[in-house]
């Protein structure tokens, strides 16, 4: 076992090194480049994207070691948790927004079925019930199914005038459980047991994630071991993981981000709240003024809070809920467009504070914000990266190629390095390539969101909260994929015409065929954009196609 760590330690190192070696010959032959003006600027942003891409697998990479260097004991595991010898109170809670009722009923019981002996279940119900143009027989009937819900299972109900969407109706509960009561809240009681005290920590799920019973026990067992910590995330899994496509390639790119970018983060202490599955104390709220209401992603914004506060945060990777991932474009695209809004909208506040307030936070933790701040540029560097060997062929801008031999010498073992570690890393937690490259495939068809998300957040646009849509699984017109079927026509086209360059000109051959292999490449990516507009169930279950 020390060989394989070793050996891996070495690679690790290797792939390292093969990144800033390959940014630094990359940048050495575009500043000796005898390029024009176009041409200069266009190179420059392909060597921005390149730079993007190795930044964050150098960011990766590092999250490997330190998971691979720290001692298993100063982690938080299942196999060392800390013996509880009381059950603090503790408050169960969903907010859910017109969800459909089937969905937060099935979430309601898995509360009432968690083992930990003192806990109070809370349905805030945070339906807007006066919306214009809804219809009033229609809201006030599911007003009256989630009444019947909530007495029939036995779980209080909590309403308030509405505000600021999740992240204020959070806030309004906290204060309504600290007895702050403000005008505007409703709330009916139907447990058994009377609440006699304040709840000391609160466990946040969506409407559609389901704990399981011992949820609860280790991370408040964690939470009172370690005073300084504000919360504790845990992993989300879906359900809907094998019948569904889209599910399918957004559950891999969360078990990507679950494993070791979490595990790293939380060595860090510069683990984020992901909004679900996850236990905050009471105080630490409180101190921090509660979630952030002026993000769409108030989970990421709130964590800088309780970093800037000097709370502390982390991680436990054991699945400890199921839920339901996206059912089709149209929801996995709204989703990560209000994610990579959120995100990149917050990444300005980041900047402010490191320019303003420098030593607020570790150089790790600056590290780690700003990767995660940017992430969602992803999309333009995506963009770039499709766009330049396109241009290569057509118009003969030489982005791509100085010196063929020299660029080649540096790109193989970057490449072959990093990709090799990046599935072996993955395959020792029991994921297959496959399926990886459905999580890659599946993030880089949304580039058009993630483009225009993060120039409406860097441009500070808010954005409006929305809830990812349950149980559609209906394909989008071919009209909303334009931007990726336009791109794959220009990539078929830009091969088309590099295999007439070889036959006719018999010049440049390498670099003509280098380039028209990444738009072959680009296009299969492409082309799945219509393998994932069709959300196949799984052979044997019906598929509803209406």
């Amino acid at each position: 076992m020390k060989a394989v760590r070793l050996l891996l330690t070495i690679f690790l190192a290797l792939a390292m090194l093969s990144i800033f070696g390959y940014l630094g010959v990359r940048t050495m032959l575009y500043f000796s480049a005898q390029y024009g003006v176009f041409e200069k600027i266009t190179a420059a942003f392909l060597l921005f994207a390149e730079g993007f891409t190795m930044l964050h697998a150098f960011g990766y990479f590092l999250n490997i070691f330190h998971v691979m260097t720290t001692p298993k004991q100063s982690r938080l595991s299942t196999n060392a948790v800390p013996e509880l010898h009381d059950y603090p109170p503790i408050a169960v809670i969903v907010s859910s927004f017109h969800e459909p009722i089937e969905v937060v009923e099935d979430t309601l019981i898995c509360f009432y079925n968690m083992t930990y002996p003192n806990k109070h279940i809370y349905f805030l119900d945070d339906t807007r019930y006066d919306r214009p143009n809804a219809d009033p027989q229609e809201m006030a009937a599911y007003r009256a199914e989630v009444d019947a819900m909530c007495q029939r299972i036995g779980v209080n109900l909590f309403r308030r005038r509405w505000r600021g969407a999740k992240a204020g109706m959070i806030n309004d509960f906290l204060d309504f459980i600290q007895g702050k009561i403000r005008e505007g809240f409703e709330f009916q009681s139907f447990e058994d047991t009377a609440r006699t005290e304040r709840e000391k920590y609160i466990l946040v799920f969506d409407a559609d994630q389901n704990p399981f019973p011992d949820f609860a026990e280790p991370l408040v067992a964690f939470m009172e071991a370690n005073q300084g910590l504000a919360f504790i995330q845990t992993p989300q899994y879906y359900t809907n993981f094998e019948i569904n496509r889209v599910a399918h390639g957004a559950g891999l790119q969360q078990a990507v981000f679950y494993e070791y970018i979490c595990e790293g983060k939380s060595m860090q202490d510069a683990m984020f709240c992901c909004g679900t599955n996850v236990i905050f104390r009471v105080q630490a709220l409180v101190d921090v003024g509660g979630f952030e209401e002026s993000s769409v992603t108030e989970d990421f914004a709130t964590s800088l809070k309780f970093h800037l506060h000097n709370w502390h945060s982390a991680y436990l990777n054991k699945i400890c809920a199921f839920g339901l991932g996206p059912e089709d474009l149209g929801g996995y695209f709204k989703q990560q467009f209000r994610w990579a809004l959120g995100t990149v909208g917050l990444f300005r506040t980041v900047l402010k504070n490191f320019v303003l307030h420098p030593f607020s936070l570790t150089g790790w933790k600056w590290w780690e914000y700003f990767l995660s701040g940017t992430h969602y540029f992803v999309g333009w560097v995506f963009f770039i990266m499709m766009i330049s060997p396109i241009l290569y062929l057509f118009l003969n801008i030489p982005s791509y190629f100085v010196n063929p031999e020299l660029y080649f010498l540096f790109f193989c073992p970057y490449i072959i390095l990093t990709l090799s570690l990046f599935f072996f890393t993955l395959s020792q937690r029991r994921y297959r390539l496959i399926e990886l490259a459905q999580g890659i495939v599946l993030q880089a068809i949304t580039f058009p969101v993630f483009m225009r998300a993060s120039l409406l957040g860097i441009i500070g646009i808010r954005g409006s909260f929305g809830v990812t849509p349950k149980g559609s699984g209906q394909a989008m017109p071919l009209l909303f994929l334009w931007p990726q079927l336009t791109m794959a026509i220009a990539c078929f086209a830009a091969i088309i015409w590099a295999i007439n360059r070889i036959y006719f000109e018999r010049t440049d051959v390498v670099p003509i065929a280098a380039n028209a292999f990444w738009c072959f490449y680009h296009f299969c990516i492409l082309s799945t954009a219509l393998y994932f507009n069709n959300p196949i169930i799984k052979r044997g279950q019906k598929e509803d196609a209406s």
